[in-house]
């Protein structure tokens, strides 16, 4: 499986920003997809998931009634929304295939994007 992810960019705080992640390769559908955050010097951090059939979604807290995961099955996409952005959400954002929830586990990782927000 390969990721791909897009959407990043430079935005102020209580603005809004959507990740994309488009993934090729078989079986997309039986993954745990989600995303994962990064800064410098620190440890990547869980952010979202998602299994197969968009019920069983989990957040972290820091991502609790802000952001919302979705995924398309059809088209091998998964996104995330995220709205009321904070400086403290700045990092590099990171799609997985077969993230364990809760942990930066995953058998696949993608390439980063860049989020920024300003404050």
């Amino acid at each position: 499986v390969q990721l791909q992810a897009s959407g990043g960019g430079l935005v102020q705080a209580g603005g809004s920003l959507r990740l994309s992640c488009a993934a090729s390769g078989r079986n997309f559908n039986t993954y745990q997809m989600g995303w994962g955050r990064q800064v410098p010097g620190k440890e990547r951090e869980f952010v979202a998931s998602s299994g197969w059939n968009d019920r069983n979604t989990y957040y972290a807290d820091s991502a609790k009634g802000r952001f919302t995961i979705s995924r398309d099955n059809a088209k091998n996409t998964v996104s995330l929304q995220m709205n009321s952005l904070k400086p403290e959400d700045t990092a590099v954002y990171y799609c997985a295939a077969g993230l364990v929830p809760f942990s930066s586990q995953a058998i696949y990782w993608g390439q980063g994007t860049q989020v920024t927000v300003s404050s």
